[in-house]
């Protein structure tokens, strides 16, 4: 759904989305298929991921060279046009990532496994150091590629884009980003 510009949800439609899903934006033989952890109650309200105000999400994308100029989040499908897409390890909606608990990021693994054999991606690019320790029990994991594969895809661990992970300043997303574009040799 393409929102009409300067269009936010209303507060009472941010509560509301509370356990919501977002669609995958995904299709076979992708390039990269990036891995959010789960929608915030922003996204959940707008349905489109990364939505929320100060998410560097788009912004990274295209500062990494992944995208000609920065999409709105409800542009999403334009992603595959690029060979994108995206997905969450945990579909539902929370206020916050500790909302969730262990279990969930292990059973995400799983039916991202499953969507990774099924559809094929090169890359699967996590979004989150934490999600991703817990989710595959890797406690040293650091950001670039991982040993391991993930459905027959290969793993690039990559920080969270949000704006509250002040370890990382959009000139350093956009260098660690960067490096998975020219690994998966996006153009």
């Amino acid at each position: 759904m393409i929102h009409p510009p300067g269009w936010k949800p209303s507060p009472e439609q941010i509560r509301n989305a509370y356990g919501k899903v977002i669609p995958d934006v995904i299709a076979p033989d992708l390039d990269v298929l990036f891995c959010g952890i789960n929608p915030s109650l922003y996204s959940g309200a707008t349905r489109d991921h990364f939505a929320r105000p100060g998410n560097r999400f788009w912004t990274t994308l295209h500062a990494a060279g992944f995208t000609d100029r920065v999409l709105h989040p409800s542009e999403k499908d334009e992603l595959l046009k690029s060979g994108l897409g995206v997905t969450n390890l945990v579909p539902r909606a929370t206020a916050r990532a500790d909302e969730l608990d262990d279990e969930e990021f292990r059973a995400g693994v799983k039916a991202l496994a499953a969507k990774a054999r099924r559809l094929r991606p090169r890359y699967i690019a996590f979004l989150g150091l934490s999600a991703y320790r817990i989710a595959t029990g890797k406690k040293k994991a650091a950001v670039g590629p991982q040993e391991d594969a993930i459905g027959g895809a290969r793993v690039w661990l990559l920080p969270n884009p949000s704006g509250l992970n002040a370890h990382y300043q959009l000139p350093d997303l956009a260098r660690v980003f960067g490096e998975l574009r020219r690994a998966a040799g996006s153009p």
